[in-house]
């Protein structure tokens, strides 16, 4: 089994990916509840400032577990185990950064004699 720099590229793309976009969110996050508690978000169409913190944070709450996928499986690419998660974690990416993800995934599944 000879190795190659593919499953090295798609655990950083992965682990960079996700860290990128769990900082966004917090930024997101951050941004939507000052703008919800100052009263900058003006209720129109019967839209509350509380439904749209709501939305705000379910959205969060899932891009951050993919966000930890995301690190999770490129930690296990850089290392060479488990395939599997490996994928998962590319794809965890591809909802991250699109670009970035479709590139781990592409390497990950390219790679795939090289894992445990």
């Amino acid at each position: 089994m000879e190795k190659t720099w593919m499953p090295t590229i798609a655990g950083i793309l992965d682990i960079v990916a996700g860290i990128v976009s769990f900082i966004g969110i917090i930024f997101v996050v951050v941004g939507v509840s000052m703008l919800a508690y100052t009263g900058g978000i003006e209720p129109s169409m019967g839209i509350s400032e509380t439904l749209i913190l709501s939305i705000a944070v379910i959205f969060a709450i899932f891009a951050v577990i993919a966000d930890i996928l995301a690190i999770i499986g490129g930690t296990f690419a850089l290392r060479r185990k488990n395939w599997g998660l490996a994928l998962a974690g590319s794809i965890a990416a591809f909802f991250a950064s699109i670009l970035l993800g479709i590139a781990a995934i592409v390497f990950t599944v390219m790679s795939k004699n090289e894992f445990e």
